[in-house]
């Protein structure tokens, strides 16, 4: 239980990528085409839908802050923007495919979200330091 397996890893970036997906994608099926296409009114399925995707997006996130920090989501973000750079600067995606574009992002996002919901087996892994969360107990 304590070891992360590549398939323990790869179940994270599976439901890393649900979560996004399922928010947003440019396909138009997605929690937010749902909403737009009934704005103003929402219906109950789209309040219960909203809230579901809402505590993902606060058990995924939280756990990646907690893990990696601000400053590591800000540098990973900005590693993941430098290969896109260098992905379209070789010519494998095209600039001006906003498309194409979002959806890389999107699997970035899902990717970064997994590596934080990850990062302490892998730094376990990689520095054999184990990481502890700081618990306040009472006086």
């Amino acid at each position: 239980m304590n070891d992360l397996s590549f398939s323990g890893f790869l179940v994270r970036v599976v439901l890393s990528l649900i979560l996004v997906l399922l928010t947003f994608n440019p396909s138009g099926y997605s929690y937010v085409h749902m909403v737009a296409d009934g704005f103003p009114s929402m219906t109950p399925v789209e309040a219960v839908l909203g809230l579901l995707l809402l505590i993902g997006w606060i058990v995924f996130l939280g756990a990646t802050l907690r893990s990696i920090g601000f400053l590591g989501m800000v540098l990973a973000l900005a590693l993941c923007a430098a290969l896109i750079w260098m992905i379209a600067s070789w010519g494998w995606v095209s600039l001006q495919n906003t498309n194409a574009l979002i959806w890389v992002g999107l699997v970035v996002l899902a990717l970064i979200m997994a590596i934080g919901m990850a990062w302490a087996h892998l730094y376990r892994r990689w520095t054999g330091q184990t990481t502890v969360d700081e618990v306040n107990e009472g006086p």
